[in-house]
């Protein structure tokens, strides 16, 4: 019997043996994990977005093309402790999308 169980699993590698033992049984569950997969794609990608602007908002701060931080703090050092606190504030709301995970 155990051979025959073996011989019915895909041949590939498999990173998540547990779905094989646990397929999908109801529409319901099916529902709510495509819901989570979705949630979860879209915090990711969102993040990802706000991550590369803060890099290009730094990137032309350090070139000095952009002065953007200039209203928030008068010196140099202070707008880059702005943009510090940016990049916590996106670090901040990738842990915040992990939780649970």
């Amino acid at each position: 019997m155990a051979d025959d169980k073996n011989s019915e699993r895909p041949m590939h590698s498999d990173p998540n043996e547990e779905a094989i033992d646990e397929p999908t049984t109801s529409g319901a569950q099916e529902a709510d994990e495509t819901a989570w997969m979705m949630k979860e794609g879209v915090s990711v990608g969102l993040i990802s977005i706000a991550a590369v602007l803060v890099l290009a908002l730094g990137l032309l701060q350090l070139t000095g093309l952009v002065d953007v931080l200039a209203p928030v703090a008068d010196t140099e050092l202070g707008q880059w402790l702005a943009f510090g606190v940016l990049v916590l504030i996106v670090l901040a709301a990738f842990g915040w999308s992990r939780v649970g995970v």
